[in-house]
């Protein structure tokens, strides 16, 4: 009896195997068939990355993406533990793909300061309406050696502060509205920045005016023009998502005037409420070069200041040469100072 009942369960046995059941089922899925949830969501962020350009623009989704584009490579070593603990070996080659993207992308910024060598050293600085310290905040850039000096979110109450506590270092100074550049070196041919001939209305509505001034710094290789901008604000509407409107005709308004911009030397300094991925820069990005992407330190994130997660003050250049780029301090502002040095 017992014999008959062992050969019943052998019996079983092989024809559970054979059919695919229980006992074939026992070691479970090969590693190309594990973690299939992992291996999508692999490749869904590798095409991310890939092409986020791509990505509507409904709500501003697409800026917010963009803005934010960096820190997706968060999710990347996540995954890894993932496919690690499946042991799935699908998912583990997806992985190629959003981690050679990001890399492309973002792996090679510097890592350090580089060569601190320059002709010119650059500032620009939003110092923030509500900056409880205007005239400490003046102090600690002026410390700082820059030659040139470009302020955002200057008010009626703390310009006083400003010219006060610059006038020594700075003896020539510019200022349209909220924006001011400080300089070591002679400024002349100071103007704001109008819409170009025949883009001054759109729709018989008059364009408004950028936050922005245009003036030449006289060097001794010969004249620099800068721009100096503070771009239109971005605002997370309950009904009407990531609101770039402002922003965005602001950038191209700005990509316009420096496209007409004869000078072979040209600075573009500012708060522009968004990263240089953010598809809103690309008139911007097209002409010119980012001191941060071409010789900075690491991401250069200036925004919030106590966290920083986004750099949106930018020191973007052409006709000049980056050597070196990198983050001043804190001061009272919800910024940090972004600063760069240049030769020719």
């Amino acid at each position: 009896m017992a014999e008959v009942d062992i050969a019943e369960t052998v019996r079983g046995s092989q024809s559970a195997d054979d059919e695919g059941h229980p006992s074939a089922g026992l070691s479970g899925p090969g590693p190309w068939r594990r973690g299939p949830v992992l291996t999508a969501c692999a490749l869904l962020l590798g095409l991310l990355l890939l092409l986020h350009g791509e990505v509507t623009d409904w709500a501003g989704l697409g800026s917010l993406v963009e803005t934010f584009l960096p820190w997706f490579g968060l999710f990347i070593p996540v995954l890894v533990a993932g496919a690690l603990w499946r042991r799935s070996a699908s998912s583990a080659v997806a992985l190629l793909l959003p981690v050679t993207v990001w890399w492309s992308l973002f792996g090679g910024l510097p890592g350090g300061p580089t060569d601190q060598a320059g002709d010119l050293m650059v500032v620009s600085h939003n110092v923030a309406v509500e900056n409880p310290d205007p005239a400490g905040t003046a102090r600690d850039l002026a410390a700082s050696g820059a030659d040139l000096l470009a302020l955002q979110e200057l008010t009626d109450q703390t310009k006083a502060s400003y010219e006060k506590e610059l006038a020594k270092t700075y003896p020539h100074y510019a200022e349209e509205g909220t924006v001011g550049l400080w300089s070591k070196l002679p400024l002349s041919g100071t103007r704001p920045v109008e819409p170009p001939v025949g883009k001054a209305q759109q729709d018989g509505i008059p364009v408004q005016p950028l936050r922005a001034l245009r003036t030449t710094v006289a060097t001794e290789e010969g004249p620099l023009t800068v721009y100096v901008a503070h771009l239109g604000s971005v605002r997370v509407m309950p009904r009407g998502g990531f609101w770039t409107e402002s922003r965005d005709a602001d950038a191209t308004k700005l990509a316009e005037a420096v496209a007409a911009e004869r000078s072979k030397r040209v600075l573009v300094l500012g708060d522009f409420n968004g990263t240089l991925d953010d598809r809103a820069f690309d008139g911007l990005t097209s002409q010119l070069r980012s001191s941060q992407d071409v010789a900075g330190d690491g991401f250069g994130f200036s925004w919030p200041a106590k966290f920083p997660v986004a750099r949106i003050d930018q020191i973007l250049v052409r006709g000049v040469e980056p050597t070196s780029a990198w983050l001043l301090p804190r001061t009272g502002s919800d910024h940090r100072p972004v600063a760069a040095r240049i030769s020719w």
